[in-house]
Order: C-alpha cells, then structure tokens, then sequence
C-alpha cells in the first residue's frame, strides 16, 4: 500500500516587509524538519511534491534529501491567495482565517473562496499523484490548503475545527490508491505517521 503524506510547512521567519509567499523556514522550523529527517516514512519517500512558496520549497528539500527523491514544484498548490490584504498581524489574520472558513462560498476581505482553494488543491493533487512515480509521496503545502483537502478527502464539510494545530509542522496522511484518510493532522515529531487512526 502507497501512502501520501501532506505535509505542512512548520514556523517560519515573519517579515512584514517581504511577501508571505517568499517567507522562509525559521531557525525552528529547519530544525523540526532535520528532527524527522530518520523517520521511516521520510525515508520512504519516492517523491515530494512542493508548493511554489519558498517556505515549502525549503521543506520539501528536506523531506526528500534522506530518501533521494525528487523534488517536483506545482504552482497551483499555493496556499489560499490572501493577497488582497497582505500581511496582517496574527490577531487580525486569525479573525480572517476564522471567516475564510466559517464561509466558505464568501471572498472574505478579497481573499480567495474556500471552495475554490478546495477545489484547485483537489485538482492539483491528482495531477501530481497521476504524474509521480509509483510508491509513497509526501505533498509540501500549507495549512489552509491542506485543512481544505483533508476535509475533501475525509468527506467533511468547510469547518475550521479540522485545521491543523497552531505552529505548522503537521502531517495527515492517505491511501494512494483509494484515497482513504488514514489520520488527521499530527505533529510531524508524532509516532505512528501513515499509520491509521
């Protein structure tokens, strides 16, 4: 049995002055993602998968290194555009982040719909599993986009209850084959990874 990885990106450098999208992995965040680095589902990768944000590209390369595989990167696996608003500070952005998925069909404040993230996340991570060679695939994304494909996958409807735990740095998994959720977000330090709930 395949399985597919999403992973989150965890915490990262904030920087009001540079666009969210060029963000880059934190002193914190390079070392969670090295802490996992001999995890057998990391060495078990066949492929990675990568957002064109940098914070992702970043860890996309360091799910891949210990296993060797390749690192593919799919614009269309942003995170939701919030570019119409830009940064904002994290009081501010939680309230957003709070409507964008209490009202999934609304362009909360010029943000893109929940679920039209959902359903571009949806198509991107068929295309990619449809172009990636045979075995387990770990997806580097975001957590906005990841909750969207969770809740698809799970059957779920748009509800921020099954966003991933604060901090980034978490990883749900499926059935390559069926696409059957095995569990819901873990910290990517949790045992048990891949493994059904």
């Amino acid at each position: 049995m395949a399985t597919v990885y999403y992973v989150s990106h965890p915490q990262v450098r904030i920087d009001p002055a540079v666009p969210v999208p060029r963000w880059s992995l934190s002193d914190v965040g390079h070392a969670r993602m090295l802490s996992v680095a001999d995890r057998p589902w990391v060495r078990a990768l066949a492929a990675v998968v990568s957002s064109d944000e940098t914070k992702a590209i970043e860890t996309a390369r360091l799910l891949a290194a210990p296993s060797g595989a390749p690192v593919s990167i799919r614009e269309g696996m942003h995170e939701n555009d919030r570019s119409a608003t830009g940064f904002l500070p994290p009081p501010e952005f939680e309230r957003m982040a709070d409507a964008f998925f209490a009202q999934p069909e609304v362009s909360v404040r010029g943000w893109e719909r929940a679920v039209d993230a959902q359903a571009r996340i949806l198509r991107e991570t068929s295309a990619a599993l449809s172009a990636a060679p045979a075995g387990d695939v770990a997806f580097s994304g975001h957590g906005g986009v990841g909750t969207l494909l969770f809740c698809a996958l799970a059957g779920l409807p748009i509800q921020r209850l099954h966003d991933q735990p604060p901090g980034g740095g978490n990883v749900f998994a499926f059935d390559r084959a069926s696409r059957a959720v095995l569990h819901p977000w873990r910290a990517l330090e949790a045992e048990g990874i891949g493994e059904p709930a």
